[in-house]
């Protein structure tokens, strides 16, 4: 927390202009991060932003704060490092749903089950929208707006919530770029959450899914409390039309690495240098 004059909103942005396509939802995760940040009043000196490649993998550049932009599909795998090796600070990764499902699936499902102490936001617009409209691993499988899929890609989406808790996540939230201020509370939410949260945000892409539009008239928020039970998490996740917006389940246990590992002495580190001269 910063001891100084309390910041707002625009305190945090970094004064480089984004270069999202007039009305991409990235805009409203931006600001949702800023007026979070602003809301915890975080010190930008000890908070850095991770990303991997893609439309949403911009948006470090635009926040002054820290930040890193890595290769594809690897922002979460950095983010943990990073994490471990300085627990102080507030970290968060971000990318899109080709960066995180796709190229970095398999990272995503590690940062779950490890449960470091990161906040994951991936910015969901159904499409590659970097490299002109290609189908994603949560395009529908019946989407056929796009001549690189004529007839739709044919396949199954990812159901990110039901594959996030399959995969250990304590914490899982979903948003709509269209309601920008619930989203900022769940990702103050998702900082202050001991452990890795992980908040899936329908962004719309009005570029190339203009009937992404339709979303604001078939997004409701969750009424009831989170859930904290797996089992009935998971009844929902597979069987709920995924458009149900709020935090959606919760679950509070230990994180990686236990204390007694993350510990190292430097007599520790010196005897395993030594173990490895020739």
């Amino acid at each position: 927390m910063t001891d100084v004059i309390k910041l707002k909103a625009k305190d945090y942005k970094s004064g480089i202009k984004p270069i999202w396509c007039p009305g991409c939802g990235h805009f409203s995760v931006f600001n949702a991060i800023t007026k979070a940040m602003a809301a915890l009043a975080i010190s930008k000196d000890d908070t850095v932003m991770v990303s991997g490649i893609g439309c949403s993998s911009r948006l470090p550049a635009y926040v002054d704060s820290y930040g890193f932009h890595g290769v594809h599909g690897r922002g979460l795998a950095i983010a943990q490092g990073l994490k471990v090796a300085r627990p102080d600070l507030t970290v968060l990764a971000m990318g899109g749903d080709g960066d995180g499902f796709s190229i970095g699936g398999n990272h995503f499902i590690h940062a779950c089950r490890r449960n470091v102490n990161i906040t994951y936001i991936a910015m969901d617009n159904e499409v590659y929208g970097m490299t002109k409209g290609q189908a994603s691993p949560t395009t529908a499988m019946d989407w056929d707006h796009s001549k690189l899929t004529p007839h739709g890609p044919g396949v199954r989406p990812f159901k990110p919530a039901a594959l996030a808790l399959a995969s250990g996540a304590p914490w899982i939230a979903r948003a709509y770029s269209g309601n920008p201020n619930q989203m900022a509370k769940l990702i103050a939410e998702a900082i202050e959450f001991e452990g890795f949260s992980f908040l899936h945000v329908m962004s719309q892409c009005i570029t190339f899914c203009p009937e992404q539009t339709d979303w604001k008239a078939i997004v409701h928020e969750r009424e009831e409390p989170a859930l904290v039970d797996a089992d009935e998490a998971a009844k929902l996740f597979l069987h709920e039309d995924g458009f149900q917006i709020g935090l959606l389940y919760s679950e509070q246990r230990a994180t990686w690495p236990p204390t007694a590992v993350g510990a190292v002495t430097e007599g520790a580190v010196a005897q395993l240098s030594a173990s490895f001269r020739v």
